[in-house]
């Protein structure tokens, strides 16, 4: 039986994911709760447009496709008191609400942290420093794509990558996916069309995840130790690196809790 394993949502884009035990997806589909914190560059504190729509390039703030090293940072969100906590090694880095004073304290830390770290030098690139928080902590803004979407792969699917790649662990959380399911093979969501229901939400079925530099990063180290992308293309014959898919509500939102069970609607 295909069924939800295990369920995320990314407060802060970049860092830490919060593994919870039911997601609430909105009609708009985004997750709620699902990155609605950011840390930009001083020259990308405004949104773009793309069809429309208010975009947050990654390329334009801290992520982990370029700056590996936030995966050493462990943050930590209260989403009821707006409140973020970042520490390092056990040691509390900094604690602050996200009103003006908060958010200076937040990135001052970061940018320390990240100028004590082998990606520090990104920061010296014109128009990134000083960096800035973004969002307004309750609104979903900060996906991939402009559109948003909820993202979705198969446990065996990871498992089949990790399998090939030798000396380094390769887990659900290094694709930073809202949904994980289990009990089937790996690679099959790649073939789902259609509609498919898991819990309260009937989705359509999108297009696939093209995977970037950030699964090569190891998610608590922080160092690039596992070649995901070129297993992805060389061993499993990818014409592009692929892992998971995307999905948008057909009609509203709803809940989804670990366990329930994923129909294909077709």
């Amino acid at each position: 039986m295909v069924h939800v394993a295990a369920l995320f949502r990314h407060p802060v884009k970049g860092f830490t994911p919060e593994a919870v035990d039911n997601l609430v997806v909105q009609d708009d589909g985004r997750v709620a709760g699902d990155r609605v914190l950011a840390i930009r560059f001083a020259d990308a504190a405004e949104p773009e447009e793309r069809d429309g729509l208010d975009h947050w390039p990654k390329s334009r703030g801290l992520a982990l496709m370029d700056f590996p090293s936030l995966a050493r940072l462990d943050l930590a969100y209260d989403h009821a008191a707006r409140r973020v906590t970042i520490s390092a090694e056990g040691a509390v880095l900094v604690d602050a609400g996200i009103d003006d004073a908060g958010r200076r304290a937040i990135a001052d830390a970061v940018t320390e942290f990240m100028r004590s770290t082998p990606d520090g030098r990104r920061l010296d690139r014109a128009g990134r420093l000083p960096l800035a928080v973004v969002g307004d902590g309750a609104g979903s803004r900060f996906q991939d794509r402009a559109r948003g979407f909820v993202s979705l792969h198969g446990r065996g699917s990871v498992e089949a990558v990790d399998a090939a790649i030798t000396g380094a662990s390769v887990d659900d959380r290094r694709f930073r996916s809202n949904i994980v399911v289990d009990g089937l093979p790996a690679w099959d969501e790649l073939g789902w069309r259609g509609r498919v229901r898991i819990g309260d939400v009937a989705f359509s079925v999108e297009k696939p995840i093209g995977r970037c530099l950030a699964t090569h990063a190891d998610p608590d180290t922080g160092e690039r130790d596992a070649p995901v992308l070129k297993t992805l293309t060389r061993v499993f014959g990818h014409d592009e690196p692929t892992l998971g898919i995307l999905l948008l509500p057909v009609e509203e939102g709803g809940r989804i809790r670990v366990g329930d069970v994923v129909e294909l609607l077709g």
